[in-house]
């Protein structure tokens, strides 16, 4: 059934090269507990205690908002073809925007999605598994397109202003700082 490890294996790694959805979950000490589904291929292990996501402009943006007061992050990932697992990456998160330095460093990693707005860097503190028989069988029909073409349309420029009107406060009133920094 559960076990804890200190770093991802070999064998979680190609697990989590094989899923498209993963699920992240954060909060601050005041605030709602968020969890937001993510796709896209947009999860990279960079080391066996390291992961890093890039994340795409949506209608809110409380995890940036969370990580910045509270850096506590747990990424989870569960099969839904294949032998049953769920895995649960604990860690310390750090966000960086278009204009931090580490952002250059990190975005090659992935391949550029249209909307692209922040790159979350995990320490992973804790690794673990679990059973997952109780999760129940899906099949992936291809990702959906909707986003990306609403991102492009928008352009750059577009892009920017809606991150200035829309992903500035968290759903708690709490900043975001994406305008400024990522000029």
């Amino acid at each position: 059934m559960g076990q804890k490890f200190n770093e991802l294996s070999d064998k979680h790694i190609q697990f989590i090269a094989e899923q498209k959805i993963f699920f992240v979950g954060t909060a601050c000490t005041d605030s709602r507990v968020n969890v937001s589904p993510k796709g896209m291929d947009s999860l990279r292990v960079i080391s066996s205690t390291r992961v890093a996501w890039l994340n795409v402009t949506g209608s809110g943006n409380e995890t940036s908002a969370h990580v910045q007061q509270d850096p506590r992050m747990t990424i989870m990932l569960c099969a839904f073809d294949g032998p049953p697992l769920i895995l649960r990456l604990y860690g310390t998160a750090k966000v960086y925007h278009q204009g931090d330095p580490e952002w250059s460093e990190l975005f090659p990693l992935f391949q550029p999605l249209p909307g692209a707005r922040q790159i979350f860097d995990v320490t992973l503190d804790l690794v673990q598994s679990s059973c997952g028989m109780a999760v129940p069988y899906l099949s992936y029909d291809g990702d959906r397109e909707q986003l990306s073409d609403w991102a492009t349309k928008k352009g750059d420029d577009g892009i920017k202003q809606y991150w200035e009107d829309k992903n500035q406060l968290s759903i708690d009133g709490a900043p975001t700082h994406i305008v400024a920094k990522s000029r």
